[in-house]
């Protein structure tokens, strides 16, 4: 599926600045579910089993010859690995479950903006790879979200502080998304007149007659 790093940039910054909005306006209620989060059942079971199944399909869309004869094996083997996590692996659940997507979300980012021709691409290329060092870190040691969340979350000032940054980086990647990516995204879409093989001389050419 392929997708235009306008329409990206747009749902991310979506995705990352609606709850901050929610943070701004009621901190208290922002800071329980943000430290209850890191051991909820409620949230562990969906982002495992939704990254599972992400990595499953990443999986079968993959056309690599040597793994060819194993890749049915491997689909049941991590299917297998992320159903089971969810059942003894229960610490924890939500924080490696998305580490997971932060990993898979960083490689759509890291695909759509691979043909971007502008420079502003680098801020979602930026985003994608802190999103593979925190799911990296994550993986290995999970209690670091908690870690983080007591930090972040620890006074209202820091709460707010960081909301506000975090919504100002939203809203700019909104706006990249509507202004700078599409205008690429048109300009790439755009019929070129050597492609299209004009000739001097003829209308709209840029020659004598044109």
């Amino acid at each position: 599926m392929d997708m235009q790093l306008s329409t990206l940039a747009v749902l991310l910054g979506l995705g990352i600045g609606l709850p901050q909005i929610w943070g701004l306006l009621q901190p208290d209620a922002f800071r329980k579910a943000l430290r209850g989060f890191p051991r909820s059942e409620v949230w562990g079971y969906p982002l495992m089993l939704l990254a599972t199944g992400w990595f499953v399909w990443n999986l079968k869309q993959e056309n690599i010859s040597d793994f060819a004869a194993w890749k049915p094996f491997m689909l049941v083997g991590f299917g297998a690995v992320g159903v089971l996590t969810c059942v003894y692996v229960k610490d924890f659940l939500p924080v490696r479950g998305l580490a997971i997507l932060l990993l898979l979300l960083a490689k759509v980012a890291l695909d759509t903006q691979r043909w971007a021709d502008t420079d502003w691409k680098n801020v979602v290329t930026a985003l994608a790879y802190v999103w593979v060092v925190a799911g990296v870190v994550l993986v290995v040691s999970p209690w670091w979200l908690r870690e983080w969340i007591q930090w972040l979350t620890a006074t209202e000032l820091r709460i707010r502080l960081g909301c506000a940054l975090r919504l100002g980086f939203a809203v700019l990647l909104v706006l990249l998304g509507l202004t700078v990516y599409r205008a690429d995204a048109r300009g790439q879409a755009s019929p070129n007149r050597a492609e299209v093989g004009l000739a001097p001389g003829q209308p709209g050419s840029g020659g004598p007659y044109g």
